[in-house]
């Protein structure tokens, strides 16, 4: 991260994130796919409008594994493997409790969170059947997602994605035994994505235990370090607010959706799914400049930093908006990969042409938002994309209630928020980085940091 050419340094980081974003994205998809072709159009509801809620849910804690990253990945930079050591242990003792606290509270809030979004009726059962067993994977996800952020902090991208193929597998296999040999329905494909996700985590917690220091899991020395807690909280909350409050807007949308009917719901249950795994190579993307960016940061590069900026920007947009289209271009195949009902395949039809062919417009907010918190300004990307996407949204989405809507006019708010937020993403983005790189040091040792960094391995 600290020497070499960035852009294919930054392409060799992100693809393995790439490809496990797309097998994590797969788990609820294969679902979504198995009950929509051998289920009923109810069951694909209730799968499908639980996207919205796992992710609401699951964002907040998820911020806080970038938390983890950036200041790992910014010791790292410095050279300071001690305090790598403290921070490492620290994040696996939250993805411990924050996995079982989320165990807890998803049994509870399941059905009232979907009586709130005025889940159809038809659907309301099956949905909560499938939330409430997808909530017993909960701290198998935390595990795995925290411990991979640890890995990518040191540059391994390759055995997080490992396990995801693993897990994938699995999830598939069981998906088909449990729902066309024992006919378990929502409950089968749920019960499917809670053992992959436990074999996810079982191997990442094994890599760990084999890892070199200080990296290594020595789960008798699990901790919270006050200090490291605190570094990791300030970055990581408001990344996770960010990721939760997104998803509350979303939650919005889909209560606006959910007033069209179950047609309606699974066809933007189908439609979804596309734009998440097109979503996944911005993601990729972000996290690479947050890995990179904090590492340099850290050695006192200004200059390889804004390089890794306009280098994670290109790599974004282009890919993303090569899959956008590509997909728009031939929709109704794409969506009748999920459905065989014309009428669910219409709404899925119109959520990608109006959409997901624009939703390269997000890596404006996105991978500014990424540059910012490589550099520890966390809280700015929040409050810009809360104003220009959240609180823009639910705006449109009340005005829309009183003045009536239909599907397509729902639609539109999705590129006109990306593209408010956007714009006051790239403005924030110069004024942070004016600000951040006057204090780096006017001699770096670069060569320093990197040797540290090199006699750990």
């Amino acid at each position: 991260m600290l020497r070499g050419n960035i852009l294919t340094s930054m392409i060799v980081f992100a693809l393995p994130l790439l490809a496990s974003g797309v097998l994590q994205q797969s788990f609820n998809s294969i679902d979504v796919a198995v009950v929509g072709r051998w289920c009923s159009k109810q069951s694909l509801a209730a799968v499908g409008s639980n996207g919205m809620i796992i992710s609401l849910i699951i964002n907040l804690f998820l911020g806080v594994s970038v938390g983890a990253n950036v200041v790992i990945a910014n010791y790292i930079g410095r050279g300071d493997m001690n305090a790598v050591r403290r921070a490492s242990r620290t994040a696996m003792a939250v993805a411990l409790v924050s996995g079982v606290a989320l165990l807890c509270i998803g049994s509870v809030v399941a059905r009232p969170l979907l009586e709130f979004m005025d889940t159809p009726a038809d659907v309301i059962d099956l949905s909560t059947e499938y939330l409430t067993i997808f909530f017993m994977g909960m701290p198998f996800m935390m595990i795995y997602n925290f411990g991979s952020a640890i890995l990518r902090s040191k540059g391994d991208t390759r055995r997080p994605f490992y396990a995801l193929v693993v897990g994938g597998l699995v999830n598939v296999v069981l998906n088909l035994v449990f729902v066309l040999v024992f006919d378990m329905d929502v409950a089968g494909v749920a019960l499917a994505t809670v053992v992959a996700n436990a074999v996810n985590a079982a191997l990442i917690v094994w890599y760990l235990l084999r890892e070199e220091d200080p990296y290594r899991l020595r789960v008798r020395e699990l901790r919270f370090d006050r200090g490291e807690l605190s570094r990791e909280m300030r970055i990581g909350i408001p990344a996770g607010l960010q990721g939760m409050l997104f998803s509350i807007s979303n939650v919005f949308v889909q209560s606006a959706i959910n007033r069209l009917g179950s047609d309606a719901v699974a066809g933007s249950a189908a439609a979804v799914n596309y734009e998440m795994y097109c979503y996944f190579l911005i993601v990729a993307v972000n996290q690479a400049v947050v890995a990179f960016t904090a590492q340099n940061y850290g050695a006192g590069d200004a200059r390889r930093c804004r390089r890794v900026f306009l280098a994670g920007m290109f790599l974004a947009v282009v890919a993303s908006a090569s899959a956008n289209l590509g997909i728009a271009a031939f929709a109704d195949a794409f969506v009748g990969v999920f459905t065989t009902s014309p009428e669910v395949l219409e709404f899925g039809r119109l959520r990608v042409e109006h959409v997901l062919a624009f939703q390269f417009i997000a890596c404006s907010y996105e991978v500014s938002g990424a540059s910012m918190r490589g550099l520890g300004y966390s809280m700015t990307p929040t409050v810009i994309t809360v104003f220009g996407s959240c609180l823009l949204r639910v705006v449109w989405i009340h005005i829309m209630f009183y003045t009536g809507y239909d599907y397509v006019q729902l639609m539109h708010l999705y590129p006109i928020s990306w593209t408010v937020t956007g714009v006051l993403a790239l403005i924030a983005y110069r004024t942070i980085t004016h600000k951040a790189y006057a204090h780096l040091p006017a001699e770096q040792n670069l060569d320093k940091s990197v040797q540290k960094v090199k006699n750990y391995g």
